[in-house]
């Protein structure tokens, strides 16, 4: 294929061949789900590597030797990384537990009664030394504090962090899983340069223009690169936030649960649309928990940060990183999550950048046969016309005769235009 050059995709098999292509990938697409899905993120891996990897090649080190290089040191990362924060989530998350038990059932030796009912009886003062006396909320406070001592809150905290220490184990589980997508990614990492001179061969770049797999490879990394650090933006001023909080007295205790919360921040934030919504939660119900008015600068600090993501973090960072439409980003979360719930969710973004890259790609090597306006589908059609009554012709005046011009009944002849008028 000379440069410059496209592909005609004939008009019979738009027609026909496409269609029945699209439907023949549907129908696989779903029989094969999850290799399909371990095959994608194994291939976003590689693509993400890619770049890594051809940074050794410029130190003439064999492909294999950096592609190996590569994979120790992340896997060690990871392993770290997980070690580290599972530590820190179980640790905090028992301790949080036992706070919360704490605030509704441990009584004070010093006031004879528990903090929560301390913090009723400040709240009622508080309405009363401000002009608010009218609201008796004491009596009702201290029936629901009571209530739920009654329901055990120390069960329902052991609950929570049982469940956490079944997701961390759980964790465990997905061992196979990760270990498939390693080697299947290693293997894809090791042959990306023969299908990059394959497809190029058969489809030249042309002057000026980036290969598919490095276009491709660009556009994950471009995403992901952008994605982390809004992450660790949103996380770092999160935990920040809270740890001035704690200090300040605003929410306390925050403080000590500042890392939990900006790290749990920090991983939402890679949910698309509702992660932000869903890192505010911890912190504004440990608020609640310890002072109900600390709730109100927690929900203030979360309001702040995202609006100056939304207007200054996410459109500097981010960039051109997707450049799609935002209907097919959010049809693309939604039909991630359909096929294969949060995991797909989280790889469907990615994976629309890749897309993206190959659509550009093939758009500038691949055309498709017009359609004649003749030829276009249509239907020649024979209308019936009912014919049309003939319509007399209108009648001409007829000029009165002359008395002096001869006979009666006899029309004169008639003037002609540049005819001067007789005057008797």
């Amino acid at each position: 294929m000379p440069p410059g050059a496209k592909i005609l995709i004939p008009r019979w098999i738009q027609l026909v061949g496409l269609p029945l292509i699209l439907l023949f990938l549907w129908v696989v697409a779903g029989a094969v789900k999850h290799v399909l899905f371990l095959f994608i993120v194994a291939l976003l891996i590689a693509l993400f590597f890619d770049p890594i990897v051809r940074v050794f090649l410029h130190a003439r080190l064999p492909r294999g030797f950096a592609v190996a290089v590569v994979y120790i040191v992340v896997v060690l990362a990871v392993i770290a990384g997980l070690a580290g924060a599972g530590t820190v989530v179980v640790t905090q998350s028992k301790r949080a537990a036992t706070r919360f038990d704490d605030y509704f059932t441990k009584v004070q030796p010093t006031i004879h009664q528990t903090d929560a009912d301390r913090d009723v009886d400040r709240l009622q003062h508080w309405l009363n030394t401000h002009g608010l006396s009218g609201i008796h909320i004491q009596k009702r406070g201290h029936d629901l504090v009571k209530s739920i001592r009654q329901k055990d809150v120390g069960k329902y905290t052991h609950k929570i962090v049982t469940f956490l220490e079944g997701a961390a184990i759980s964790v465990g589980k997905l061992v196979f899983d990760l270990v498939l997508i390693l080697v299947i990614s290693i293997y894809m990492l090791l042959g990306l340069p023969k299908l990059a001179l394959s497809i190029d061969r058969r489809f030249p770049p042309q002057p000026g223009s980036v290969p598919l797999i490095a276009r491709m490879s660009h556009a994950v990394v471009g995403y992901v690169k952008g994605q982390l650090l809004v992450s660790l933006i949103i996380g770092t001023s999160v935990g920040v936030g809270m740890w001035v909080f704690g200090v300040t007295g605003l929410v306390p205790g925050a403080g000590h649960y500042a890392l939990l919360f900006g790290g749990f921040a920090a991983i939402t934030e890679l949910i698309p649309y509702l992660g932000p919504i869903l890192g505010a939660v911890p912190p504004v119900l440990f608020a609640l928990v310890v002072h109900p008015l600390s709730a109100v600068w927690v929900v203030i600090l979360f309001l702040f940060i995202h609006q100056i993501e939304g207007h200054v973090v996410v459109p500097n960072v981010m960039g051109s990183a997707l450049r799609l439409h935002p209907l097919l980003i959010i049809f693309g979360l939604l039909a991630g999550g359909e096929i294969y719930g949060f995991p797909g969710v989280l790889v469907a973004l990615p994976f629309l950048a890749a897309c993206r890259a190959a659509w550009e790609f093939f758009g500038e090597r691949v055309a498709l046969e017009p359609w004649p306006a003749g030829e276009a589908g249509l239907i020649p059609v024979e209308v019936e016309i009912e014919p049309t009554p003939p319509r007399a012709p209108p009648a001409t005046p007829v000029a009165a005769p002359d008395p002096a011009d001869g006979a009666a009944g006899t029309p004169s002849a008639p003037t002609p235009p540049d005819a001067p008028t007789q005057v008797r």
